[in-house]
């Protein structure tokens, strides 16, 4: 395959960025999207020009590190992580267009790199349990009404990529907060903070800048683990309830 790529280079969060253009020839139908770029960077190397900066880790889909924008969607067409996306999902001959996260409380480090902090300090705010655990207990020792377990799952799986944000118009992290909140708050260890979380990390999330939510429905689509929008309208209930008892 022979691509031609329109990549987004900036060279930090204080200079202005442009789309460049690249061709890379042959292209297996079996890269990955990552490794697709491994190979402009070997050619750009080779070249003697910079290579393209971008965001990578495991590489198996379960980190979140493969933050790009594909043809302006947050991971690329298919509903997977982008080093989980194949080449094979294009065509010989395609134009692609390759871009950081867009949200101003994402800001570009460099090219196609952007500081995410602002999902860790909304989960230093309230994501975590203060009863001490110890080793890990006996799977039975405290009991868990499945759909309990299953709900909390369901919210475990979020890898805090941050494709909600990218996909949202308005760059909210409602998606991502309420993953972090309803996976804690359902199981009985995240009792003891189940109200101080909801609204220190509702408000942590407030004061790093992301855009409010309207249910558009995005985030949901965009997310490639499958955290369900209505994870949204059950931490919205758990604030409304703290909020509630607080005021009390």
């Amino acid at each position: 395959m022979r691509l031609t790529l329109r990549v987004w280079r900036q060279q930090n969060a204080t200079t202005d960025g442009a789309m460049t253009t690249y061709h890379v020839d042959g292209v297996s139908p079996d890269m990955s999207f990552l490794e697709m770029l491994d190979t402009l960077n070997e050619e750009l190397t080779v070249k003697g020009d910079e290579p393209v900066a971008f965001d990578h880790d495991c590489r198996e889909g379960i980190c979140g590190a493969c933050s790009l924008v594909i043809n302006g969607d947050a991971h690329g067409p298919e509903r997977t992580t982008t080093c989980q996306l194949h080449m094979r999902a294009f065509q010989d001959g395609d134009t692609i267009d390759v871009e950081p996260w867009r949200a101003s409380a994402f800001p570009v480090v460099k090219d196609l790199v952007v500081d995410r902090s602002a999902f860790d300090r909304i989960i230093q705010s309230g994501g975590y349990v203060s009863a001490p655990t110890g080793a890990a207990p006996e799977a039975h020792a405290t009991p868990v009404p499945k759909p309990d377990a299953d709900f909390a799952f369901e919210h475990a799986e979020c890898i805090g990529c941050g494709a909600c944000v990218a996909a949202c118009p308005n760059g909210s992290a409602m998606l991502f907060t309420s993953a972090k909140v309803n996976h804690l708050n359902v199981l009985p260890q995240g009792v003891p903070e189940r109200e101080t979380r909801v609204l220190d990390m509702v408000a942590q999330m407030d004061k790093e800048g992301f855009g409010g939510c309207t249910l558009t429905g995005e985030c949901a689509t965009a997310c490639p683990k499958g955290i369900p929008l209505p994870s949204i309208t059950a931490m919205n209930k758990e604030w409304l309830r703290a909020t509630r008892k607080v005021s009390r």
